[in-house]
């Protein structure tokens, strides 16, 4: 077993529960999930809503509930949330109360060690839970144990508003006051607590074998790599053949005045998909409100959605006549619902007109919103597609308007609205292998069904630059470790992109 260490900068609270749900129910490995929230308050499941002095939203924060101990308390920037879902050793089946309070003493210590680590000295007090500087908190204690299986976890004040927690009774506790490091003279950096506090938690809970990724600090600049006129390997230059199957599609798509994504992000297969009569439709307008460091689609602002785009596209699928047809769409941010409800409109259409068809999806993040992935949701797509991308620490160079957590999130809710789910990453950006093999532990453990891995190629200047061409064994070695890490099908070549052989792929699980 395996511990996972993830920071990942700052989540909502929601979608870094549901992300900890999943890898709590799916993952058969250990997890350490590092971040911070927006603002937001908390109440466990014994908490008094007394406590909360002010309603949340007067001073800009969320008031969440959720199935932790404790009472009320805030999270928000500044302050080192960490959830650590493990298996406990000798738990399973079991968890009283003495397994809790054990377990509580475990995670406190841990703390205790990473501060004096850093140069701070903290402590216990008596029958108060969490860690104490003399008898100021910083840093609160919320757990849950299911079957020896944990959930929630810790909240270390680094740096916070420490007014914040004035519009409450932290953790129910009204003659304790809270504390910060920085409050108490620590200089110590949040990498510099985040680093300690790895350390620990694999001295103690990664004895077997543990790896570390990080949503990069800071965003940073483009690698250097390939010149854009370097030699591509023959192995990533597919021909250009576009018989007469392909260009009447092309005569389809011009005549319903619809967008293919294989045409404005230039894929490679467009030549064998076309040729066998598969397309992948785009939908929303082809004008995208994020600029993507790979990405080809226009980013200038983007027209109204037209009505009748389902309809049209549903047409499309009988004139084709498919038995599999994908449906993507560009980011729509200026929308409320992101896009969503042309996705589920476009289902419903194609499954009025064309009933035996299966209908995948690869859908944006609709900015984490649930309500408006569960619009998508609700359309039950025969595949629920969404893209990682990339590895966590190149998130925010190659995708800076995305999130590897939220992405993470997207996904883990899609498989708990009990959908097959499916997620991509394109190679060859300064990546390393390793990397991608922790974001394929990743994706499983969110349990993802379908997996595609390609090669990444810079559609101009202006564009993320190759950083490596990689070699066809690699993608072989790295189908061969996903598949045996438990992904049902991971589709890897050099040419792979999301929709390839997509069909072929949904019928494999």
């Amino acid at each position: 077993m395996t511990l996972r260490v993830r920071w990942l900068g700052r989540v909502p609270y929601r979608e870094a529960h549901d992300l900890q749900k999943a890898l709590f129910e799916r993952s058969a490995d250990d997890h350490l999930l590092l971040l911070e929230h927006p603002h937001v308050y908390t109440l466990g499941v014994r908490a008094d809503m007394a406590n909360v002095l002010v309603p949340p939203a007067s001073v800009g924060a969320e008031l969440c509930r959720t199935d932790r101990g404790g009472d009320v308390t805030y999270h928000g920037p500044g302050q080192l949330v960490g959830y650590p879902i493990l298996t406990l050793p000798g738990k399973r089946g079991g968890s009283g109360m003495a397994d809790t309070v054990a377990y509580v003493r475990s995670v406190e210590q841990l703390i205790i060690d990473a501060l004096a680590d850093i140069g701070v000295s903290a402590n216990r007090l008596p029958d108060y839970p969490g860690v104490w500087i003399g008898e100021r908190k910083v840093c609160a204690i919320g757990v849950k144990l299911t079957r020896g299986r944990s959930m929630h976890g810790f909240a270390l004040n680094v740096e916070p508003d420490l007014t914040m927690f004035s519009h409450i009774v932290p953790c129910g506790i009204a003659d304790k006051p809270v504390t910060s490091l920085r409050a108490e003279g620590c200089a110590a950096t949040m990498k510099d607590v985040v680093d300690a506090i790895s350390a620990r938690a694999v001295e103690r809970w990664g004895a077997r074998s543990s790896e570390r990724q990080d949503v990069a600090w800071q965003r940073g600049s483009a690698p250097t790599g390939l010149a854009l006129g370097a030699r591509k390997p023959d192995w990533v230059r597919a021909p250009l053949k576009l018989g007469e199957q392909a260009l009447g599609l092309k005569h389809t798509m011009r005549d319903l005045e619809l967008v293919t994504v294989c045409e404005e992000a230039g894929c490679p297969n467009l030549s064998e998909c076309w040729s066998s009569g598969t397309a992948t439709f785009m939908i929303n307008g082809d004008r995208c409100t994020r600029a993507c460091a790979f990405c080809l689609v226009d980013t200038r602002k983007p027209f109204p959605v037209s009505p009748d785009e389902p309809q049209r596209v549903a047409e499309a699928v009988v004139r084709m006549g498919l038995s599999h047809a994908v449906v993507t769409a560009v980011a729509r941010d200026d929308m409320a619902d992101g896009g969503a409800a042309g996705f589920a409109e476009t289902v419903q259409a194609i499954r009025r007109r064309q009933p035996g068809c299966a209908v995948e999806v690869l859908i944006p993040d609709c900015k984490g919103d649930l309500e408006s992935l569960t619009a998508i949701f609700d359309a039950r797509p025969d595949v629920m597609n969404h893209n990682l991308e990339t590895v966590a620490r190149l998130q925010r160079l190659v995708r800076p308007s995305a999130g590897y957590a939220r992405s993470l999130a997207t996904l883990a809710r899609a498989k708990a609205a009990g959908l097959v789910t499916k997620s991509g990453l394109i190679l060859g950006m300064g990546e390393t292998d390793d990397e991608v093999l922790g974001s394929l532990a990743d994706l499983r453990a969110v349990g993802v069904d379908i997996v595609t891995l390609g090669q990444y190629l810079r559609p101009s200047a202006d564009h993320l630059p190759v950083a490596r061409w990689v070699e066809p064994a690699t993608f072989t070695m790295l189908k061969e470790a996903g598949e045996a890490m438990g992904i049902p099908h991971v589709e890897s070549s050099p040419l792979t992109r999301s929709s390839y052989h997509a069909r072929e792929a949904a019928q494999a699980v």
